[in-house]
This record gives structure tokens, sequence and C-alpha cells, in this order.
């Protein structure tokens, strides 16, 4: 059992507002958090993927009613889009009575739909939270495993405890299977399991790189807006993120393209066949592999008030990975899979231009030192501290 550091954050949440949304894929833990956070005081759980518990939310004035004193955690609540509706009165009929928060907490996958349901008609009544897989530090509090571990079976529960790496790879195997002859099906939309396949592994292959809609429409023999479509189910399932390019004033020529990563590297591994660490050491994969996981743990990290980018012009400059604090502040961060990393010219450019106020190289060995130009080249927990430090120092 992992001692999640999103739990707190979520009580303080209830504490403050009607209704908590936690958002993230399925098998990500939702569940098991919210059974957590229910602990020493009444709830009621309903998983709407049953047919009792569905039902029981036919009338939910009602039914909610004989619970009005309790917690109430409502599960795969995409199945009921409907029911925020109803929430709303139940809120509302709340707050004049003066009872107010920490009355529902629902989980689900965050869906455009879910999404556009529950902020309309629940606005200014409910907070949102996303629940990624584990992380370093929550991995290291209960164990003290090394972070290859971690990078190699990726951050779902089920993956990284698996009795060792055939029954992970097995377990990310079958969740790849079930998301797509299953899951995806369920929320609506209508793509054939195989070919929503063939573009997942084709994202994990092109892990890192600049978004090309046509050549992957030509490889599947779709439409680019098809990709687009395609694309855009996958970063709302949040199984895919999407970097923006950075694109403020600084007269050069930006790229423009986003940037695509399989969020857990885990299921980039079990997509493209990696079966343990020692063959990602020899895959070509590896390099974007570990930015991948880097850019996933820091994004997951960030403080409220800072916004994640990648810099690259025409001329060469680039830079993996921006982070924006309020206005005009800059972090640099450039990922190597190495021990001894070795920072180009075209990052170093790319500072200048942005003219960034701090400078770092997140490699894969655990010490921290100087490196030229006042760069600072240290591990991904060393990076992660810092990041904390900024998050209290601007609280």
């Amino acid at each position: 059992m992992y001692k999640r550091e999103l739990a707190q954050k979520i009580i303080t949440s209830l504490s403050q507002n009607p209704a908590v949304a936690i958002l993230g894929p399925r098998q990500i833990g939702k569940t098991t958090l919210a059974h957590e956070i229910a602990k020493g005081q009444p709830s009621i759980y309903l998983d709407l993927e049953t047919p009792e518990d569905f039902q029981k939310l036919s009338d939910p004035a009602h039914y909610l009613g004989l619970h009005a004193d309790k917690l109430v955690i409502i599960d795969e609540v995409q199945r009921y889009p409907e029911l925020f509706m109803s929430l709303r009165g139940i809120i509302d009929s709340r707050r004049r009575e003066g009872r107010g928060n920490g009355r529902f907490l629902v989980l689900g996958s965050a869906t455009n739909d879910l999404l556009k349901q529950s902020s309309e008609s629940l606005a200014g009544r409910i907070h949102y939270s996303e629940l990624t897989g584990l992380n370093l530090f929550e991995i290291e509090a209960s164990s003290g495993e090394p972070f290859q571990k971690l990078w190699m079976r990726g951050g779902f529960p089920d993956s990284y405890t698996a009795e060792d790496d055939v029954a992970s790879h097995q377990w990310r195997q079958n969740f790849i299977r079930t998301y797509l002859e299953r899951d995806i099906p369920q929320l609506g939309p209508r793509i054939p399991a195989a070919t929503l396949m063939r573009f997942w592994t084709m994202l994990a292959h092109v892990q890192g790189e600049l978004l090309n809609a046509s050549k992957l429409a030509s490889a599947l023999s779709v439409e680019s807006v098809t990709v687009s479509r395609y694309l855009d189910l996958m970063v709302d399932l949040l199984l895919v993120r999407r970097l923006q390019p950075w694109s403020g004033n600084v007269k050069k020529r930006l790229v423009k393209s986003p940037r695509t990563y399989v969020r857990d590297c885990g299921l980039v591994h079990a997509l493209l066949q990696i079966p343990n660490y020692e063959a990602l050491l020899g895959h070509p994969i590896f390099g974007k592999s570990w930015e991948g996981f880097v850019i996933e743990c820091i994004i997951n990290a960030l403080p409220a008030n800072a916004y994640p980018f990648f810099y690259r012009t025409s001329a060469g400059a680039e830079i993996d990975l921006v982070i924006e604090f309020g206005l005009d502040e800059y972090w640099a961060i450039e990922i190597k899979a190495s021990r001894t990393p070795i920072l180009k010219k075209g990052f170093h450019m790319a500072c200048e231009d942005l003219v960034v106020q701090q400078k770092f190289a997140v490699y894969t060995g655990e010490d921290r030192f100087p490196g030229s130009h006042d760069t600072t080249i240290l591990s991904l927990a060393h990076f992660i501290e810092e990041l904390k430090n900024k998050g209290r120092i601007n609280e």
C-alpha cells in the first residue's frame, strides 16, 4: 500500500468545496485513494458500472437524501453525466441550509463530455484533481527501491507492484487490450480496436517527437483530421500528453507543432514489446523513454503557477522542457539519458533567447554538480525537490 501524495490535497479540497472530482485513467488507483480518504467518517460508495448501484441513482435526490450526512463516493461517473444536474440541486439545497462542503467525491476518466457536463452543471461547486501514477517519492517512502523499476514498469500500481517483470509486462498488455476492446467503446467512439492499437503503438515509436499528423495518417490510411480525432481522444483519457511549444515573441522562427508523449513509460515499453530494463538499455527508444519519464514526473510535480512548454527554433536552438513561473521567469531543463551528460550549443542558444533564470540538466545519475554556462546537473529526485522548494517560496 503506497501513501499517495494527493490524499491530503483531496481532503483539503473537500473541506473547501461541496464536490471534488478525481480524474485519471483506469487502474491508476482512484478507488483505493477514495476509500483511504473516506476512512474514519460516514460514507457510501457507488460504482456506476454495477447495475445495482446505477439503479439506486434512478432517483438521485431521493436516494442521496437517505444518506444526507455521509460522504458520497461515486465511481465511474462518466457512465452517468446527467447526474451532475441532480448533484447541483442537492448541493444548492444544502448551502441554503448552511451545510456546504465535503459532500461528494466523484471518480472518473477525463473525457470531454464528462468535464463539459460537470463544469457547466457544477460551476463554482466542484474542484478537479488528477491522480497520476506512482511517483518517485511515493515509492521511496514505501520501499526505497531504485527509480529504474518505476521507469521500466510505469506508475500504474498493479504494474509496479507485480511479482516480477514478466508479470508486470503481462499486466500492461492486458490493460492495453482491455482499454481498446472495452473501455474506449463504452465511452462512445466507434474506432476499431486494431486501428487504435496501431495508432497508440506509432505514438510510442515517435515518443517525444514533433507531431506529424500527415505521416501518421498515411501510415494508417486515414485523413489527417482523423488522426487529430484519435489524438484528442487519447489526450482526453490522460493516456497521451501533447506538450505545446513556447510561442512568445523572441524574433525567431519558432516550431509550432506540439510534441507527443505516451504518458506512462511502462505503457511505452509494453507497446514496443520491451520486457525488462536490460532490453530497454539496448533499444533505440532508450533516450526518448527517459525524456518522457522525466517530463511526466516534472509536470506532475509543478506548482499551481507553473506552465510547461518546450522551445525549438529553425536555427537549432532547443530546450527539452521550459517551465514558466508567473510573468517572465523561466527554468530551462535539458534531459540526458547518460551518466556523463554533454550539453549542446543549441541548449545554451535557446537559454539566451528566453533569458532563463535557471538552467538544469536532469541525468540518470544520483549526484548534483555544476556544469558549463551556469547549468546545474542533477538527478530527477533532486530536481523535484527544487520544484517543491520553489512552490513553498511562492505560497
